[in-house]
């Protein structure tokens, strides 16, 4: 079994490796699948600070590559992505060599289309390489692209985590503005992609500074042998040195290459079926595609959360208590009750009254009720609709069911008191149970007269012996 990362993730095998970090493939015990996992190797704050500046990248687009989540346990930080098994453009050109220049557009088009999601988000990648740029294991079908790797990106306007004479990036994929220490900016990007589509259309790693030389000595060349003329336009002003002169932004430079891949001949039936495989390999000995075969110690409950992801909402009792109560606590049915003006509701049993939830009365709002009226029943009731707001039952489309009251009349006397109706004489009282005696002192029999002294149990009152009498008091 492979190791536990954070009670979630069980790293299975290393299936690539970075400036800063280990990418492994592992399985997500929640989601009940495999990710990729990018493991830092490094402590330093240098290091910790790029991480987490990558992993805060959240952009939704098929064809960006940007971590999912993250967890951190102990002194080790991770964060995961989807698991990509096609390999990068770096496999599929040492599989085929130079590739069809269709094939080409179909791949340039879906980067240009992450790139420019990518710069939406006002972020600028600056490592745009064969490397970083993965594909699905699609076989002969249509290819899948994924821009990935931002670990040096960065957003306009952020504050740079090197000195301002460093160069940050791939050495033969650097941008002439980036090398003259300029601050990073979109047409540095798309410079880059003018290198990685003439890489892919001549099979190996062009010479950029001998590009950059011949561009500033003689202007732009010819197109190369096998690359048509209307695609080398486009690749040609994605590689002008001067970035006024390339495309703005990669939405242009795309509509200028669906423009190109227009006037592109057909493929022949000669032609090489481009396939990509799968790059990854098996599952090492312990795992299946269904996960690993038996459970590692490390791992956490299923229902655990990881730091990126924020607290869990509070669970519903929909459908495990029913959809109209809470455990304990039912609410009354909805509609209408005897006594209202549809009079179709239930038949009323002798003795009850219906009490309308409007009628307040002293103490009796019902916390939580839209409209803050009570919801007692009578002036000395309520203590039922109390007892049922307080545990805060829900309300039904903001309107308060009636509450039925069971009437008793040997409640009260029928002379009652003042003030009091005799409606509401007879509804029986709910209240708290009479408080117990104090622990130390047994109650009083009633009618027994309290002592001063008195530390137990009454005393009990002895009569006089027969035959004895109690001396007369004399009044004065």
């Amino acid at each position: 079994m492979g190791e536990v990362f954070a009670g979630r993730y069980e790293l299975a095998d290393p299936i690539g490796r970075g400036g800063v970090g280990a990418v492994w493939r592992a399985w997500d015990h929640r989601r009940r699948r495999y990710v990729a996992a990018k493991v830092l190797l490094q402590s330093d704050a240098h290091s910790l600070l790029r991480f987490v500046r990558e992993q805060a990248l959240r952009i939704d687009h098929p064809h960006v590559l940007a971590p999912t989540s993250w967890a951190a346990d102990d002194d080790k930080v991770l964060f995961t992505m989807d698991l990509v098994a096609g390999g990068s453009l770096i496999h599929l050109v040492g599989d085929y060599g130079p590739l069809p220049p269709a094939f080409v557009c179909t791949l340039l088009d879906q980067l240009l289309a992450g790139l420019a999601a990518v710069h939406a988000e006002d972020v600028v990648h600056r490592d745009i390489k064969p490397a970083n740029v993965l594909l699905e294991a699609t076989g002969t079908g249509r290819p899948r692209l994924r821009l990935s790797d931002f670990g040096i990106a960065m957003r306009l306007g952020e504050p740079r985590l090197t000195e301002t004479n460093l160069v940050v990036g791939t050495p033969g994929y650097l941008a002439p503005e980036q090398l003259m220490g300029s601050e990073p900016d979109f047409p540095a990007d798309l410079f880059a992609v003018g290198l990685v589509a003439l890489y892919l259309l001549e099979g190996a790693k062009p010479d950029a500074k001998a590009l950059i030389q011949h561009f500033a000595d003689h202007g732009t060349p010819g197109a190369p042998q096998g690359i048509p003329e209307p695609l080398w336009q486009v690749v040609a002003s994605l590689l002008q040195p001067d970035p006024e002169a390339r495309f703005r932004t990669a939405t242009g430079a795309r509509k200028a290459l669906a423009a190109a891949a227009e006037l592109l001949p057909e493929p022949g039936p000669d032609d090489e079926l481009i396939e990509i495989f799968d790059q990854l390999g098996p599952l090492p000995p312990g795992f299946t595609s269904d996960g690993p075969l038996k459970r590692a110690s490390g791992v956490g409950p299923v229902g655990g959360r990881t730091a990126s992801e924020g607290p869990r909402a509070p669970e519903s009792t929909e459908g495990r208590y029913g959809p109209a109560e809470e455990p304990g606590f039912p609410l009354p049915a909805a509609g209408p009750t005897a006594g209202t003006e549809a009079g179709t509701g239930p038949a009323r049993a002798p003795g009850d009254a219906d009490v309308p939830s409007g009628a307040a009365t002293p103490g009796s709002a019902r916390p939580g009720s839209p409209t803050g009226a009570g919801t007692g029943a009578g002036t000395g009731g309520g203590t039922g609709s109390q007892a049922f707001g307080a545990h805060g039952s829900r309300s039904t489309g903001g309107v308060v069911p009636p509450i039925r009251v069971r009437a008793t009349p040997t409640i009260f006397p029928s002379n009652s008191p003042p003030g009091r109706t005799p409606e509401a004489s007879r509804c029986r009282r709910l209240g708290p149970p009479p408080p117990l005696p104090h622990p130390g002192r047994p109650r009083r029999a009633p009618g027994a007269r309290a002592h001063p002294t008195d530390a137990g149990p009454s005393p009990v009152r002895r009569s006089a012996p027969a035959g004895r009498r109690r001396p007369a008091r004399l009044s004065p």
